[in-house]
């Protein structure tokens, strides 16, 4: 059903950067994501993440430099892109009904009454299938959880058969069960349909698992690396200005958690930079999924 990826790479910075309002975001972008890969994009408030994501889209202009989207410039391969916006419901009809929402990712969202194909139909059926929605498709969305909206909202995303997919913050504000639902169903897409995925996220406690890499906005700079790269204290240190360690269990279990003691100054940390320096866990066992409405 899904898309098969080709060899190269998927996402593609030289010397990017990006300005608003007289100030610059972030400059000096030049990295490669590769195809296939599952990428955190993380960094503290206000540092341009998902200014990044706009950028890919095409949605900002550069300021500076270029990216390359799915082989061609940003914007021009959009067809081929989905996106899941932190705020989904908040731009649409929430009485619409779950399978209305992800036929709108074929159609449009144009106004006014209009023929919904058999086809169309069946496709948003099959992805609402794979994302665990069926029993809920004449669901209003006002009527779903905060878990299942989010659902709903990656098939919309899913319908017109994307080979890249973009999302800005799924987790937030969702239970502990219902982020687990959420990285599982992106850790199939990744596996089964070779999706390749980016997630802006600034708790990547159930992410980890499943991330191949990470940019990270630091010093005004976007970079990426791999997580084994990125899991290391001195940088994330720096990235988060708060102590930062990285655990290894004997179980094979790794954390990375903020360092609770006192600054040299004698002060505390500050607990908005303990909520930035987003707990990294790693853990292979499985656990019970919890039950939604």
């Amino acid at each position: 059903m899904g898309t098969t990826a080709t060899d190269g790479d998927a996402v593609i910075l030289r010397n990017a950067a990006v300005r608003r309002g007289g100030r610059t975001i972030w400059s000096h972008g030049d990295f490669s994501i590769p195809r296939g890969t599952v990428t955190a994009i993380v960094g503290t408030n206000g540092a341009g993440k998902t200014t990044l994501l706009d950028a890919e889209l095409g949605l900002v202009p550069l300021s500076s430099g270029t990216i390359e989207v799915l082989g061609r410039p940003a914007g021009q391969s959009n067809r081929r892109i989905g996106f899941v916006p932190q705020s989904y419901i908040s731009g649409l009809d929430s009485t619409i009904t779950a399978r209305q929402s992800v036929v709108l990712g074929l159609t449009g969202t144009r106004f006014g009454i209009h023929f919904v194909t058999r086809e169309e139909r069946d496709r948003a059926d099959e992805v609402l299938d794979f994302v665990g929605l069926t029993d809920k498709a004449d669901y209003r969305l006002n009527e779903l959880s905060g878990g299942l909206r989010q659902r709903a909202a990656i098939a919309q995303a899913l319908v017109g058969g994307p080979e890249l997919l973009l999302l800005d913050e799924p987790l937030a504000n969702l239970d502990i069960a219902s982020q687990r639902a959420v990285v599982e169903l992106l850790a199939r897409l990744n596996r089964e349909w070779d999706m390749t995925i980016q997630v802006v996220a600034h708790d990547l406690n159930m992410l980890l698992p499943i991330l191949t890499g990470a940019v990270y906005l630091l010093d005004g700079h976007p970079h990426y690396s791999s997580m084994n790269s990125v899991l290391d204290s001195k940088l994330l240190t720096h990235l988060y200005g708060t102590r930062v360690e990285v655990v290894t269990t004997p179980q094979g279990d790794m954390f990375v958690t903020p360092n609770m003691r006192l600054e040299p100054e004698g002060r505390e940390q500050d607990t908005h930079d303990v909520h930035e320096a987003a707990l990294f866990h790693h853990h292979d066992d499985e656990s019970d999924n919890g039950e939604e409405r």
